[in-house]
Protein backbone atom coordinates (compact mmCIF):
# COMPACT_ATOMS: atom_id res chain seq x y z
CA UNK A 1 0.00 0.00 0.00
CA UNK A 2 1.33 3.42 -0.90
CA UNK A 3 2.14 5.80 1.95
CA UNK A 4 0.49 9.23 1.74
CA UNK A 5 0.87 12.26 3.98
CA UNK A 6 -1.44 15.24 4.32
CA UNK A 7 0.83 17.55 2.35
CA UNK A 8 1.11 15.06 -0.51
CA UNK A 9 -2.68 14.81 -0.82
CA UNK A 10 -2.94 18.59 -1.24
CA UNK A 11 -0.53 18.75 -4.19
CA UNK A 12 -1.05 17.57 -7.79
CA UNK A 13 0.18 14.00 -8.30
CA UNK A 14 2.57 13.83 -11.25
CA UNK A 15 4.66 11.17 -12.93
CA UNK A 16 8.36 11.48 -12.15
CA UNK A 17 10.01 12.99 -15.25
CA UNK A 18 13.28 11.79 -16.73
CA UNK A 19 14.59 10.18 -19.91
CA UNK A 20 16.87 7.29 -18.95
CA UNK A 21 17.80 6.57 -22.56
CA UNK A 22 18.54 3.20 -24.14
CA UNK A 23 20.06 0.34 -22.11
CA UNK A 24 23.87 0.68 -21.84
CA UNK A 25 23.93 3.88 -23.95
CA UNK A 26 21.69 5.86 -21.58
CA UNK A 27 23.81 5.19 -18.49
CA UNK A 28 27.02 5.93 -20.42
CA UNK A 29 25.61 9.25 -21.66
CA UNK A 30 24.47 10.28 -18.19
CA UNK A 31 27.79 9.24 -16.67
CA UNK A 32 29.86 11.31 -19.09
CA UNK A 33 27.62 14.35 -18.82
CA UNK A 34 27.44 14.10 -15.03
CA UNK A 35 31.14 13.47 -14.44
CA UNK A 36 32.81 15.38 -17.26
CA UNK A 37 30.96 17.41 -19.89
CA UNK A 38 28.60 19.31 -17.57
CA UNK A 39 29.76 18.43 -14.08
CA UNK A 40 27.61 17.23 -11.21
CA UNK A 41 25.77 20.40 -10.24
CA UNK A 42 25.26 21.73 -13.77
CA UNK A 43 23.96 18.33 -14.89
CA UNK A 44 21.39 18.29 -12.08
CA UNK A 45 20.42 21.94 -12.63
CA UNK A 46 20.00 21.48 -16.39
CA UNK A 47 17.64 18.56 -15.82
CA UNK A 48 15.69 20.51 -13.19
CA UNK A 49 15.16 23.24 -15.79
CA UNK A 50 14.37 20.80 -18.59
CA UNK A 51 11.74 18.94 -16.56
CA UNK A 52 10.64 21.95 -14.48
CA UNK A 53 11.01 19.70 -11.46
CA UNK A 54 13.40 19.19 -8.56
CA UNK A 55 12.51 15.49 -8.61
CA UNK A 56 13.44 13.46 -11.70
CA UNK A 57 15.04 10.22 -12.90
CA UNK A 58 18.62 9.72 -14.06
CA UNK A 59 21.29 7.04 -14.35
CA UNK A 60 24.20 7.07 -11.95
CA UNK A 61 26.75 4.28 -11.83
CA UNK A 62 30.38 3.32 -12.44
CA UNK A 63 31.46 1.57 -15.66
CA UNK A 64 29.92 -1.36 -17.46
CA UNK A 65 31.88 -4.09 -15.68
CA UNK A 66 31.53 -2.77 -12.13
CA UNK A 67 28.83 -4.78 -10.41
CA UNK A 68 25.88 -2.56 -9.50
CA UNK A 69 22.29 -3.81 -9.25
CA UNK A 70 20.64 -0.96 -11.17
CA UNK A 71 21.82 2.41 -12.53
CA UNK A 72 18.43 4.14 -12.18
CA UNK A 73 17.90 6.64 -9.35
CA UNK A 74 15.35 9.31 -8.45
CA UNK A 75 16.99 12.68 -7.80
CA UNK A 76 15.79 14.81 -4.87
CA UNK A 77 17.17 18.34 -5.19
CA UNK A 78 14.97 20.49 -2.94
CA UNK A 79 14.66 21.01 0.81
CA UNK A 80 11.13 19.57 1.01
CA UNK A 81 11.71 16.16 -0.57
CA UNK A 82 15.23 15.64 0.81
CA UNK A 83 14.28 14.72 4.43
CA UNK A 84 12.52 11.54 3.26
CA UNK A 85 16.05 10.11 3.23
CA UNK A 86 16.05 10.29 7.04
CA UNK A 87 12.69 8.58 7.62
CA UNK A 88 13.80 5.01 8.25
CA UNK A 89 10.23 3.76 8.49
CA UNK A 90 9.88 4.58 4.77
CA UNK A 91 13.39 4.07 3.40
CA UNK A 92 16.30 1.73 4.02
CA UNK A 93 20.00 2.51 3.88
CA UNK A 94 21.52 -0.93 3.36
CA UNK A 95 24.47 -0.89 0.92
CA UNK A 96 23.88 2.73 -0.09
CA UNK A 97 26.64 4.75 1.56
CA UNK A 98 28.05 5.86 -1.82
CA UNK A 99 25.14 5.01 -4.07
CA UNK A 100 24.46 1.78 -5.91
CA UNK A 101 28.14 0.78 -5.90
CA UNK A 102 29.29 -1.44 -3.02
CA UNK A 103 33.01 -2.29 -2.71
CA UNK A 104 34.09 -5.81 -1.82
CA UNK A 105 34.16 -6.64 1.89
CA UNK A 106 37.75 -7.78 1.32
CA UNK A 107 38.68 -4.11 1.85
CA UNK A 108 37.36 -4.35 5.42
CA UNK A 109 38.58 -7.74 6.58
CA UNK A 110 35.61 -9.63 5.18
CA UNK A 111 33.10 -7.72 7.31
CA UNK A 112 30.23 -5.56 6.12
CA UNK A 113 30.94 -2.48 8.20
CA UNK A 114 28.35 -0.24 9.84
CA UNK A 115 28.22 2.31 7.01
CA UNK A 116 26.54 -0.28 4.79
CA UNK A 117 24.05 -1.48 7.42
CA UNK A 118 20.47 -0.29 7.75
CA UNK A 119 19.41 1.05 11.18
CA UNK A 120 16.99 -1.88 11.45
CA UNK A 121 19.99 -4.23 11.61
CA UNK A 122 20.77 -5.07 15.24
CA UNK A 123 24.50 -4.91 14.55
CA UNK A 124 24.16 -1.35 13.26
CA UNK A 125 22.70 -0.25 16.58
CA UNK A 126 25.51 -1.88 18.53
CA UNK A 127 28.25 -0.35 16.40
CA UNK A 128 26.63 3.08 16.32
CA UNK A 129 26.31 3.01 20.13
CA UNK A 130 29.98 2.13 20.32
CA UNK A 131 30.95 5.07 18.10
CA UNK A 132 28.77 7.51 20.04
CA UNK A 133 30.44 6.32 23.23
CA UNK A 134 33.88 6.79 21.68
CA UNK A 135 33.11 10.37 20.67
CA UNK A 136 31.72 11.13 24.11
CA UNK A 137 34.93 9.82 25.70
CA UNK A 138 37.17 12.17 23.68
CA UNK A 139 35.29 15.42 24.33
CA UNK A 140 37.84 16.56 26.89
CA UNK A 141 40.80 16.29 24.52
CA UNK A 142 39.27 17.20 21.16
CA UNK A 143 40.26 20.87 21.27
CA UNK A 144 43.67 20.70 23.04
CA UNK A 145 44.94 17.97 20.71
CA UNK A 146 43.54 19.78 17.68
CA UNK A 147 45.28 23.00 18.77
CA UNK A 148 48.60 21.20 18.85
CA UNK A 149 48.24 19.81 15.32
CA UNK A 150 46.91 23.04 13.84
CA UNK A 151 49.72 25.02 15.45
CA UNK A 152 52.23 22.78 13.68
CA UNK A 153 50.31 23.07 10.40
CA UNK A 154 50.31 26.88 10.45
CA UNK A 155 53.96 26.99 11.54
CA UNK A 156 54.77 24.96 8.43
CA UNK A 157 52.69 27.30 6.27
CA UNK A 158 54.46 30.35 7.72
CA UNK A 159 57.85 28.75 7.07
CA UNK A 160 56.95 27.98 3.45
CA UNK A 161 55.65 31.49 2.84
CA UNK A 162 58.82 32.98 4.33
CA UNK A 163 61.06 30.72 2.26
CA UNK A 164 59.15 30.41 -1.03
CA UNK A 165 56.52 33.12 -0.96
CA UNK A 166 53.70 30.59 -1.07
CA UNK A 167 52.35 27.54 0.76
CA UNK A 168 49.80 24.77 0.16
CA UNK A 169 47.25 24.49 2.96
CA UNK A 170 45.63 21.43 1.38
CA UNK A 171 48.88 19.47 1.26
CA UNK A 172 49.65 19.99 4.93
CA UNK A 173 46.00 19.62 5.92
CA UNK A 174 45.57 16.31 4.09
CA UNK A 175 48.57 14.86 5.89
CA UNK A 176 47.66 16.30 9.27
CA UNK A 177 44.00 15.23 9.49
CA UNK A 178 44.47 11.46 9.73
CA UNK A 179 47.32 11.84 12.22
CA UNK A 180 45.07 14.08 14.32
CA UNK A 181 42.22 11.56 14.19
CA UNK A 182 44.45 8.66 15.21
CA UNK A 183 45.80 10.72 18.12
CA UNK A 184 42.40 11.92 19.35
CA UNK A 185 40.59 8.61 18.90
CA UNK A 186 43.29 6.14 19.94
CA UNK A 187 46.34 8.04 21.27
CA UNK A 188 48.40 6.71 18.36
CA UNK A 189 51.69 8.49 17.68
CA UNK A 190 52.02 9.18 13.90
CA UNK A 191 55.55 7.77 14.09
CA UNK A 192 54.02 4.36 14.76
CA UNK A 193 53.00 4.33 11.10
CA UNK A 194 56.24 5.92 9.96
CA UNK A 195 54.42 9.24 9.54
CA UNK A 196 52.80 7.68 6.47
CA UNK A 197 49.35 6.98 7.86
CA UNK A 198 47.72 9.66 5.73
CA UNK A 199 49.16 8.38 2.46
CA UNK A 200 48.24 4.81 3.45
CA UNK A 201 44.61 5.67 4.13
CA UNK A 202 44.35 7.71 0.92
CA UNK A 203 45.58 4.76 -1.15
CA UNK A 204 43.11 2.46 0.59
CA UNK A 205 40.26 4.88 -0.09
CA UNK A 206 41.25 5.39 -3.73
CA UNK A 207 41.61 1.72 -4.62
CA UNK A 208 38.34 0.92 -2.85
CA UNK A 209 36.21 3.74 -4.28
CA UNK A 210 37.87 4.59 -7.61
CA UNK A 211 34.84 3.41 -9.66
CA UNK A 212 32.93 6.48 -8.41
CA UNK A 213 35.84 8.97 -8.26
CA UNK A 214 36.85 11.60 -10.80
CA UNK A 215 40.28 13.21 -10.64
CA UNK A 216 39.71 16.31 -12.76
CA UNK A 217 41.46 15.58 -16.05
CA UNK A 218 40.65 17.89 -19.01
CA UNK A 219 37.40 17.00 -20.79
CA UNK A 220 39.21 15.72 -23.88
CA UNK A 221 40.95 13.14 -21.67
CA UNK A 222 37.74 12.06 -19.94
CA UNK A 223 37.54 8.79 -21.88
CA UNK A 224 40.97 7.80 -20.53
CA UNK A 225 40.00 8.51 -16.93
CA UNK A 226 36.63 6.81 -17.36
CA UNK A 227 38.21 3.72 -18.90
CA UNK A 228 40.93 3.42 -16.28
CA UNK A 229 38.89 4.26 -13.19
CA UNK A 230 35.30 3.32 -13.93
CA UNK A 231 35.45 0.12 -15.96
CA UNK A 232 36.77 -2.50 -13.53
CA UNK A 233 37.13 -2.51 -9.73
CA UNK A 234 40.64 -3.01 -8.37
CA UNK A 235 41.42 -5.94 -6.04
CA UNK A 236 41.98 -5.24 -2.36
CA UNK A 237 45.37 -6.97 -2.25
CA UNK A 238 46.87 -3.81 -3.78
CA UNK A 239 46.43 -2.03 -0.45
CA UNK A 240 46.30 -4.98 1.93
CA UNK A 241 49.70 -4.24 3.47
CA UNK A 242 48.91 -0.59 4.20
CA UNK A 243 45.48 -1.48 5.55
CA UNK A 244 46.95 -4.11 7.84
CA UNK A 245 49.42 -1.62 9.32
CA UNK A 246 46.62 0.82 10.14
CA UNK A 247 44.47 -2.01 11.50
CA UNK A 248 47.30 -3.27 13.72
CA UNK A 249 47.99 0.22 15.09
CA UNK A 250 44.33 0.78 15.98
CA UNK A 251 43.95 -2.75 17.35
CA UNK A 252 46.90 -2.26 19.72
CA UNK A 253 45.47 1.03 21.01
CA UNK A 254 41.76 0.29 21.41
CA UNK A 255 41.47 -1.83 24.56
CA UNK A 256 38.84 0.48 26.15
CA UNK A 257 36.72 0.32 22.99
CA UNK A 258 37.07 -3.46 22.83
CA UNK A 259 35.93 -3.72 26.44
CA UNK A 260 32.73 -1.89 25.55
CA UNK A 261 32.34 -3.91 22.35
CA UNK A 262 32.54 -7.15 24.30
CA UNK A 263 29.58 -6.04 26.42
CA UNK A 264 27.62 -5.61 23.18
CA UNK A 265 28.61 -9.03 21.87
CA UNK A 266 31.02 -7.73 19.23
CA UNK A 267 34.38 -9.36 18.55
CA UNK A 268 37.63 -7.39 18.66
CA UNK A 269 38.28 -8.15 15.00
CA UNK A 270 34.92 -6.92 13.70
CA UNK A 271 35.08 -3.89 15.97
CA UNK A 272 38.55 -2.96 14.76
CA UNK A 273 37.63 -3.22 11.08
CA UNK A 274 34.70 -0.93 11.80
CA UNK A 275 36.98 1.50 13.62
CA UNK A 276 39.32 1.65 10.62
CA UNK A 277 36.41 2.34 8.27
CA UNK A 278 34.89 4.93 10.59
CA UNK A 279 38.24 6.69 11.03
CA UNK A 280 39.25 6.54 7.36
CA UNK A 281 36.14 6.47 5.17
CA UNK A 282 33.83 8.48 7.44
CA UNK A 283 35.97 10.88 9.50
CA UNK A 284 39.04 11.41 7.31
CA UNK A 285 37.26 11.37 3.95
CA UNK A 286 34.70 13.80 5.36
CA UNK A 287 37.13 16.18 7.03
CA UNK A 288 39.44 16.58 4.01
CA UNK A 289 36.97 18.50 1.84
CA UNK A 290 35.54 20.18 4.93
CA UNK A 291 38.86 21.76 5.88
CA UNK A 292 39.51 22.76 2.27
CA UNK A 293 36.10 24.41 2.16
CA UNK A 294 36.59 26.19 5.47
CA UNK A 295 39.75 27.90 4.26
CA UNK A 296 38.31 28.77 0.86
CA UNK A 297 35.07 30.30 2.12
CA UNK A 298 36.74 32.09 5.03
CA UNK A 299 39.03 33.75 2.51
CA UNK A 300 36.09 34.67 0.28
CA UNK A 301 34.24 36.06 3.31
CA UNK A 302 36.47 39.13 3.24
CA UNK A 303 38.30 41.34 5.69
CA UNK A 304 35.19 42.65 7.47
CA UNK A 305 34.09 39.12 8.39
CA UNK A 306 37.63 38.22 9.46
CA UNK A 307 37.70 41.14 11.89
CA UNK A 308 34.28 40.30 13.32
CA UNK A 309 35.27 36.68 13.85
CA UNK A 310 38.52 37.67 15.53
CA UNK A 311 36.69 40.08 17.83
CA UNK A 312 34.12 37.49 18.89
CA UNK A 313 36.58 34.64 19.38
CA UNK A 314 39.04 36.75 21.37
CA UNK A 315 36.28 38.09 23.61
CA UNK A 316 34.91 34.63 24.40
CA UNK A 317 38.35 33.12 24.99
CA UNK A 318 39.26 36.02 27.29
CA UNK A 319 36.08 35.47 29.31
CA UNK A 320 37.07 31.80 29.69
CA UNK A 321 40.50 32.68 31.13
CA UNK A 322 42.23 32.06 27.82
CA UNK A 323 41.06 28.47 27.43
CA UNK A 324 39.11 27.22 24.41
CA UNK A 325 36.59 24.47 25.19
CA UNK A 326 33.59 22.96 23.42
CA UNK A 327 31.42 24.93 25.85
CA UNK A 328 33.10 28.21 24.93
CA UNK A 329 32.73 27.44 21.22
CA UNK A 330 28.96 27.23 21.77
CA UNK A 331 29.07 30.89 22.87
CA UNK A 332 30.61 31.99 19.56
CA UNK A 333 27.38 32.68 17.67
CA UNK A 334 28.94 34.28 14.60
CA UNK A 335 31.67 31.65 14.40
CA UNK A 336 29.11 28.84 14.50
CA UNK A 337 26.95 30.55 11.90
CA UNK A 338 29.92 30.99 9.57
CA UNK A 339 30.85 27.32 9.90
CA UNK A 340 27.23 26.26 9.30
CA UNK A 341 27.07 28.50 6.24
CA UNK A 342 30.25 26.93 4.88
CA UNK A 343 28.73 23.48 5.46
CA UNK A 344 25.65 24.66 3.54
CA UNK A 345 27.67 25.99 0.64
CA UNK A 346 29.99 23.00 0.44
CA UNK A 347 28.87 19.94 2.43
CA UNK A 348 31.52 17.28 2.93
CA UNK A 349 29.14 14.57 1.68
CA UNK A 350 27.12 16.19 -1.12
CA UNK A 351 25.16 13.03 -1.96
CA UNK A 352 22.90 10.86 0.19
CA UNK A 353 21.00 7.75 -0.82
CA UNK A 354 18.14 5.53 0.34
CA UNK A 355 15.84 2.83 -1.05
CA UNK A 356 12.05 2.97 -0.74
CA UNK A 357 10.72 0.31 1.65
CA UNK A 358 7.24 0.55 0.15
CA UNK A 359 5.22 2.35 -2.49
CA UNK A 360 4.91 5.94 -1.34
CA UNK A 361 4.33 9.52 -2.43
CA UNK A 362 7.12 12.10 -2.15
CA UNK A 363 6.45 15.83 -2.32
CA UNK A 364 8.47 18.77 -3.56
CA UNK A 365 7.32 22.37 -3.08
CA UNK A 366 4.71 22.20 -5.83
CA UNK A 367 3.95 18.59 -6.73
CA UNK A 368 3.79 15.01 -5.48
CA UNK A 369 5.30 11.94 -7.13
CA UNK A 370 4.65 8.21 -6.85
CA UNK A 371 7.72 6.18 -5.86
CA UNK A 372 7.70 2.40 -6.11
CA UNK A 373 9.08 0.01 -3.51
CA UNK A 374 12.76 -0.71 -4.14
CA UNK A 375 13.52 2.45 -6.11
CA UNK A 376 16.71 4.27 -5.11
CA UNK A 377 16.49 7.90 -4.01
CA UNK A 378 19.48 10.15 -4.69
CA UNK A 379 19.54 13.29 -2.55
CA UNK A 380 21.66 16.04 -4.08
CA UNK A 381 22.50 18.04 -0.97
CA UNK A 382 24.42 20.80 -2.75
CA UNK A 383 21.16 22.05 -4.28
CA UNK A 384 18.76 20.97 -1.54
CA UNK A 385 20.60 23.32 0.84
CA UNK A 386 20.50 26.08 -1.78
CA UNK A 387 16.75 25.83 -2.20
CA UNK A 388 15.66 29.39 -3.12
CA UNK A 389 12.26 28.87 -1.46
CA UNK A 390 14.01 28.22 1.88
CA UNK A 391 17.25 30.21 1.75
CA UNK A 392 17.25 33.84 0.64
CA UNK A 393 19.86 34.44 -2.08
CA UNK A 394 20.92 30.79 -1.72
CA UNK A 395 24.10 31.03 -3.80
CA UNK A 396 25.43 33.93 -1.73
CA UNK A 397 27.74 33.23 1.20
CA UNK A 398 26.30 34.93 4.28
CA UNK A 399 28.23 34.42 7.48
CA UNK A 400 25.32 35.61 9.63
CA UNK A 401 22.67 33.43 7.95
CA UNK A 402 22.16 31.10 10.91
CA UNK A 403 22.24 33.75 13.65
CA UNK A 404 19.24 34.92 15.67
CA UNK A 405 15.81 33.37 16.01
CA UNK A 406 15.07 33.30 12.29
CA UNK A 407 18.53 31.98 11.47
CA UNK A 408 18.21 29.13 13.96
CA UNK A 409 14.93 28.09 12.32
CA UNK A 410 16.89 27.39 9.14
CA UNK A 411 18.92 24.67 10.88
CA UNK A 412 16.10 22.17 10.33
CA UNK A 413 16.92 22.50 6.60
CA UNK A 414 20.64 21.83 7.16
CA UNK A 415 21.42 18.21 6.29
CA UNK A 416 25.24 18.03 6.29
CA UNK A 417 25.44 15.43 9.12
CA UNK A 418 23.19 12.96 7.25
CA UNK A 419 20.23 14.30 9.25
CA UNK A 420 18.76 17.64 10.20
CA UNK A 421 21.12 19.76 12.29
CA UNK A 422 18.35 19.96 14.91
CA UNK A 423 18.49 16.17 15.43
CA UNK A 424 21.07 14.30 17.53
CA UNK A 425 22.82 11.06 16.54
CA UNK A 426 21.36 7.87 18.01
CA UNK A 427 21.81 4.15 17.51
CA UNK A 428 18.63 4.18 15.42
CA UNK A 429 19.62 6.70 12.75
CA UNK A 430 22.41 7.12 10.20
CA UNK A 431 23.51 10.55 11.39
CA UNK A 432 27.23 11.09 11.86
CA UNK A 433 28.14 9.87 15.35
CA UNK A 434 30.67 12.68 15.66
CA UNK A 435 28.25 15.52 14.85
CA UNK A 436 28.74 17.17 18.25
CA UNK A 437 32.46 16.40 18.46
CA UNK A 438 33.38 18.43 15.38
CA UNK A 439 34.70 15.27 13.69
CA UNK A 440 31.75 14.76 11.35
Amino acid sequence: MAHFDVRSSELPLKEIPGDLGLPILGPISDRYNYNYFQGHTEFIKSHMEEYNSTIFRMNILPGEFVNVPDPKVIVLADAVSFPILFDHSKVEKKDLIVGTYVPSTSFTGGYKVSGYLDPSDEKHGKLKSLFIGLFASIHHKTIPVSQKYFATLFDNLDSDVAAKGQASFNTYSDNMIFELLLHVFYNIDPAKLGNKGSSMIRKWLFVQFHPIITIGLPKWLSWIEDTLLHTFPCPSFLVKSDYQKIYDAIYASSTPVFDEAKKLGLSKEETCHNLVFMSGANAYAGLRPLFHGLMEWLYLGGEKLHKELAKEIRAVVKSEDGVVTLVSVEKMKLTKSVVFEIFRMEPAAPHQYARAREDMVISSHNASYQVKKGEVLFGYQLLAMRDPLIFENPNEFRGTRFMGEEGEKLLKHAYWSNERQTVDPTADNKQCAGKDSYYC
